[in-house]
C-alpha cells in the first residue's frame, strides 16, 4: 500500500483521535476520506473541511448532521448538491421538493437515486423536461406504476424509450410499436416471439437479441450461427443449449481485432467469478499513525 492509500485508510479508522484527524485534513486524498467516511465529525471539523474545498465529499456522507446537508443543498457547485441529493432525507421538510426543482439537471438525476423520495416526487421526476433525469428515474424506480411506465415507454426521447424497455416489461398493446421503433426494437425482442424477420434484421443489435432469446428455435439458431456479425455468432456460442461441437466451430471463426473485443466476447461465453474481497485496512496504533503522518510531513 502506498503512502496516499495508507493515509486514506487511516482517515477512515474508527476511534481515531481528533488531533490526528485534523492533521489529515492537510492531505487532499486523506481529507476526502475524512469528509466522506467518518461518522464522528464535529462541527468544527466540518467547517474546516468546507473551507479546505472538500464539500463535495462531505455532502455524500450520510452521517453528517441534517442541518449541514441542508446547507450544502444550497451550495453554488452543482457537484456538491448532487452529493446531497442522492441520499438526503427530507430534513427539514421540503428539502427534497426543493432539490427536485434544482436548475441543474445533474442534481435532479442524482435525486432520482434517493431512496427517501415519495411517489409524488418520483412521478414529478419521471416527467422532468430533461431526458437524462427521466432515464435516471427508470433505473431507480422499478416499481413505477403502469401509467408512469407507459409514459416512459412512449417518451419523445429515443434513449428514454430504450431504457424503459430494458427496465420494464412492456404491455402487450405497446409491444408492436416498440418492435417497429428502431430505438427500441432490439430491446423489445426479448418480449416477442423469435421470427425469421427479426433474425434477418439489418440491425446487428436486433439479431444479437434474437440469438440470445430463451425460446430461439433450432432453425433460427442455425441461421444465426453464420451471421456476419461476430457478436451475433458469439451470442449463439454462449447459449447453454448450443451443442459443444457447434460452439467450438463458432468460436473458431472469431478473430477479434483487439484484446478488449476478445474480453467482451469471452465474458459472454464463460462464467466469471467476482474477485475475492480486499483485505480489511490495517488498524494503526497512535505511534504508527504518528510515524505515518511524519512521513507525509503532516
Amino acid at each position: 500500500m502506498n503512502l496516499d492509500a495508507e493515509l486514506s485508510a487511516l482517515a477512515a479508522q474508527a476511534g481515531l483521535a481528533a488531533d490526528l484527524v485534523r492533521r489529515l485534513l492537510r492531505h487532499p486524498e486523506a481529507r476526502r476520506s475524512v469528509a466522506l467516511l467518518r461518522q464522528d465529525l464535529t462541527e468544527q471539523l466540518i467547517e474546516e473541511i468546507i473551507e479546505l474545498g472538500s464539500a463535495r465529499s462531505l455532502a455524500a456522507n450520510s452521517s453528517v448532521p441534517a442541518h449541514v446537508r441542508a446547507r450544502l443543498a444550497e451550495h453554488p457547485e452543482p457537484s456538491v448538491r448532487c452529493g446531497v441529493a442522492a441520499s438526503v432525507a427530507d430534513e427539514p421538510p421540503g428539502l427534497l421538493a426543493r432539490l427536485a426543482d434544482d436548475p441543474d439537471p445533474s442534481v435532479r438525476s442524482f435525486l432520482a437515486m434517493n431512496d427517501h423520495l415519495p411517489p409524488k416526487l418520483l412521478a414529478r421526476l419521471a416527467a422532468d423536461p430533461e431526458p437524462s433525469v427521466r432515464s435516471s428515474i427508470i433505473q431507480h424506480w422499478r416499481a413505477a406504476p403502469d401509467r408512469v411506465r407507459r409514459a416512459l415507454l412512449t417518451d419523445a426521447d429515443p434513449n428514454v424509450r430504450r431504457n424503459g424497455v430494458l427496465a420494464y416489461p412492456p404491455p402487450a398493446d405497446l409491444l408492436p410499436g416498440l418492435l417497429a421503433d428502431p430505438a427500441t426494437r432490439a430491446a423489445a425482442v426479448t418480449y416477442a416471439a423469435p421470427s425469421r424477420e427479426l433474425a434477418t434484421d439489418p440491425d446487428p443489435a436486433v439479431r444479437e437479441a434474437v440469438a440470445a432469446h430463451p425460446d430461439l428455435p433450432t432453425g433460427l439458431r442455425d441461421l444465426l450461427k453464420d451471421d456476419p456479425d461476430i457478436f451475433v455468432r458469439n451470442a449463439i456460442s454462449a447459449r447453454p443449449d448450443t451443442p459443444p461441437a457447434l460452439r467450438e466451430q463458432i468460436v473458431a471463426t472469431m478473430e477479434p481485432d483487439s484484446p478488449l473485443a476478445e474480453w467482451a466476447l469471452s465474458f459472454r461465453r464463460n462464467p466469471h467469478a467476482c474477485p475475492p474481497p480486499a483485505p480489511p485496512p490495517p488498524v494503526y496504533t497512535r505511534e504508527q499513525a504518528e510515524t505515518l503522518l511524519a512521513k507525509a510531513n503532516l
